[in-house]
């Protein structure tokens, strides 16, 4: 499960790493581990933004908006931390550093999707359906309970 604090946490590690490593002067293509990183956690970010915005049925009674606060805050955050990186990257490799940047990102967004939020959307549809056959089912027994008694009073059965 991707949680907004880990995601974040990485997001800023990865940060702290091709800041530091820019301003050794490393080459921005031996840091590709580091912006593969970078783009993951900004991904997993974006994913929790759009989760929280379609929270699930059984999430109705939970504080989701404290969650979605959460998410914001940090999505905030990670785009002042881009804007930086943008800047800092463009200033020292020229723009096109900047849009290889962006190419990785979308690489890595792409590849998260079909590697983990696949598989979170899945759980989450499967938690859903069950759900629903649960209250289905409970509706259906508790509707044949009344007829039940109902006919067991008026003498029917």
């Amino acid at each position: 499960m991707i949680d907004p604090i880990t995601a974040f946490s990485a997001a800023t590690a990865a940060y702290s790493g091709i800041k530091k490593a820019i301003s050794v002067g490393q080459d921005i293509t031996s840091m590709g581990s580091t912006l593969s990183q970078w783009s993951k956690a900004v991904s997993d970010l974006d994913f929790l933004d759009q989760k929280a915005q379609k929270p699930p049925i059984y999430k109705m009674f939970s504080n989701t908006e404290s969650d979605a606060l959460e998410i914001w805050t940090k999505k905030q955050k990670v785009k002042e931390m881009r804007e930086e990186l943008r800047s800092f990257i463009s200033w020292n490799y020229g723009p096109s550093a900047w849009e290889e940047i962006v190419r990785i990102e979308a690489q890595q967004r792409k590849a998260q999707r079909e590697a983990v939020y696949a598989k979170e959307e899945f759980k989450q549809k499967t938690i859903d359906v069950i759900l629903a056959i649960i209250i289905i089912a409970t509706g259906v027994a508790i509707f044949a309970l009344v007829v039940y008694y109902l006919g067991k009073n008026q003498g029917r059965w």
